[in-house]
């Protein structure tokens, strides 16, 4: 028995056996945005606009916030079926929001984390007549969503591990074209939309890393620069990326070398 085209989990499960030894770590920061059933943003008016984007983020008051029920309902549900769920938080465009599948997780686990806690978002969100979107650039005029990847090794996480997170991020940075068919389903197609250099986002075209910089392909961890040790945060991995595929390719570059 052979597993289906569409299972990137078996091939993942190969190379994540492989590379065992360097103890690779991920976090998922999963951004999904709530339509409601005129498939519009929820909470958005029928009539006019709302004001622009800026006040949103991590925002409170009705106003600010269109489905913070569902976000609530749905981190309960995931730490009751002892998901590695570590927080969530509202998003830039009103009725996104994210979660963060943080654990952290090792090997395949990371994607059989965040599929579950997927599927126990849109059933949640079914039960509120709500839909579930993780199209990466929902909106034209608005912040994007995608799927940001925390990624480490056992070296990286070490005293002086800063040393290996910059040859991994040079060894990113020669691979950039191929890793942007992976961190989609439409083989970059949908992250042409979302990754145009606007809305905290880097260019689809060119590689970037800088610390603390939300615009940049690659983000250095202010505390992680400090400590000179700690993790990479890859941030173009589009919302609807299938992790099995994105862990995988990061292993094969960064430690394989392939």
């Amino acid at each position: 028995m052979f597993p289906l085209e569409t299972n990137h989990r078996a091939s993942c499960k190969k190379v994540m056996d492989e590379v065992k030894s360097a103890e690779p770590w991920f976090g998922i920061e999963q951004e999904y945005t709530l339509f409601g059933t005129d498939r519009r943003p929820l909470g958005w008016p029928t009539d006019g606009v709302l004001p622009p984007q800026g006040p949103y983020y991590c925002g409170v008051g009705p106003n600010k916030v269109f489905g913070r029920d569902i976000l609530e309902s749905h981190y309960r549900a995931c730490l009751y079926a002892g998901l590695k769920i570590g927080g969530t938080n509202v998003e830039v465009m009103p009725s996104q929001f994210e979660f963060q599948v943080i654990g952290p997780c090792t090997g395949v686990d990371a994607g059989d984390q965040l599929w579950i806690a997927r599927f126990l978002l849109y059933r949640i969100a079914e039960d509120y007549g709500v839909n579930v979107s993780l199209d990466p650039k929902p909106l034209p005029d608005w912040n994007g969503a995608g799927a940001h990847i925390n990624f480490s090794t056992i070296h990286m996480r070490q005293d002086g591990g800063i040393k290996y997170i910059m040859e991994a991020v040079e060894k990113l940075s020669k691979t950039h074209e191929e890793h942007m068919k992976w961190y989609d389903p439409r083989g970059g197609e949908d992250n042409k939309r979302r990754l145009t250099g606007l809305h905290e986002t880097s260019d689809i075209s060119t590689f970037s890393y800088g610390v603390a910089d939300r615009g940049a392909s690659i983000r250095i961890n202010r505390q992680v620069y400090d400590e000179k040790k700690g993790f990479l945060e890859d941030r173009r991995p589009a919302a609807n990326a299938d992790p099995y595929m994105v862990s995988e390719i990061l292993c094969r570059t960064i430690v394989l070398n392939s």
